[in-house]
């Protein structure tokens, strides 16, 4: 049996090699291919293409970048022809993803959506248009399942697969051992992302705001670099700042469950921080251009996570003009520990994630797509 992945972002890898873990553990003979990254690679899926060469942000960077990526849906077009897999599991991406999906339709190759697109949150349309290509879709999210259940999709949430692979490998003592930080000292995280644009646009607010902060309270500052991002980049923006950051690679979940509060750039860290205890203050910012494009067509009350899942505003937002450093400093003053409004903070964050459904989901989503596959 061969089974085709594609993820085309750090996010999607994750959830990628996640799956292929478990794939492999319940089904060694099953030959997995497709695009993906790093973890993927690792996890048995042998790349036919990495996406971390074809990865843009925004509008604009898309069309500067429509020729290689047109190629690239060629490309991974004619390797479905060839190779003929017994499944194509689309994961997230949906831009690039559903043109690829609706090209192969035409092969008899079966499909399946991972991670479908935010139907919910934008284009409704969509959904019944993805219905009408993929044979099964699987959400990580029970928010997800209303518009696509009325659009007639075969849709179901099986929980989500971070409430595995989301945990401390020590414990808080150890932790606090390999980073060299006392009991009493305050850990704020700054996360910028991994995409050299957020990075540009969030990363100097961040440690201008770590500035204000130092000059006010006692804090140790780390920031987590992922495995894709440059660190002469962001060393050179720290030493500009001012401010001591240090720099980590490792036990990223270890760090989040010692620190008080972290100030993310809006995405899956979010919800791994919920998972962790962790509270944020989640920022986002992009070129005004996609800024205003985003708003006439993104319908929705919040954009991190934890407070999509409680449909209420549980840890602050800061939207493009907000992104402030002063307003970022205060807002992170609030959660260090000790502070009862963090104390609440934690609690709410717990509900959301309860939400996510029990241990196990990327054995049970494993085991939904090898059916799948096998069915005729």
């Amino acid at each position: 049996m061969k089974i085709m992945l594609s993820a085309g972002e750090a996010s999607g890898d994750i959830h990628g090699a996640s799956l292929a873990s478990e794939i492999k553990k319940l089904s060694p003979e099953v030959e997995l291919f497709g695009m993906g990254g790093d973890k993927m690679s690792a996890a048995g899926v042998r790349l036919v293409r990495n996406y971390k060469d074809y990865n843009v942000m925004g509008v604009i960077e898309v069309v500067k970048n429509i020729r290689r990526i047109f190629k690239l849906l060629e490309e991974l077009t004619e390797i479905v022809r060839a190779e003929k897999p017994d499944l194509l599991v689309l994961i997230d991406y949906p831009d690039f993803n559903w043109r690829l999906a609706s090209r192969v339709k035409k092969f008899g190759v079966k499909i399946l959506s991972y991670i479908p697109p935010s139907a919910w949150a934008w284009r409704k349309g969509r959904a019944a248009q993805c219905a009408e290509i993929a044979d099964e879709f699987i959400a990580i999210f029970p928010f997800e399942l209303p518009v696509y259940e009325e659009a007639g999709a075969k849709i179901c949430f099986l929980g989500n697969p971070l409430v595995d692979t989301v945990k401390a490998e020590f414990s808080p003592a150890e932790a606090r051992k390999f980073f060299k930080v006392n009991e009493n000292e305050h850990v704020i995280l700054l996360m910028p992302g991994s995409r050299h644009q957020e990075i540009k646009m969030l990363l100097p607010e961040m440690l201008k705001a770590a500035k204000i902060i130092s000059e006010t309270k006692p804090a140790r500052f780390f920031l987590p670099i992922a495995a894709s991002v440059d660190e002469s980049e962001i060393s050179k923006q720290i030493q500009s700042a001012g401010v001591e950051v240090e720099l980590t690679r490792d036990y990223r979940y270890d760090l989040m469950k010692i620190a008080d509060a972290a100030v993310a750039t809006s995405g899956t860290v979010i919800l791994e921080a919920a998972l962790m205890d962790l509270p944020c203050v989640v920022v986002y910012k992009m070129a005004k251009v996609n800024f205003f494009i985003g708003k006439m067509l993104v319908k929705i009350d919040h954009i991190s996570l934890p407070n999509l899942l409680l449909n209420k505003r549980i840890q602050p937002e800061l939207l493009q003009d907000e992104v402030k450093a002063e307003t970022i400093a205060a807002e992170i003053i609030k959660l260090y520990r000790g502070e009862f409004h963090r104390e609440k903070v934690v609690d709410e964050l717990r509900l959301a994630c309860a939400k996510l459904g029990e241990k196990g989901a990327a054995n049970r989503i494993a085991k939904k797509i090898l059916r799948v596959a096998e069915t005729q």
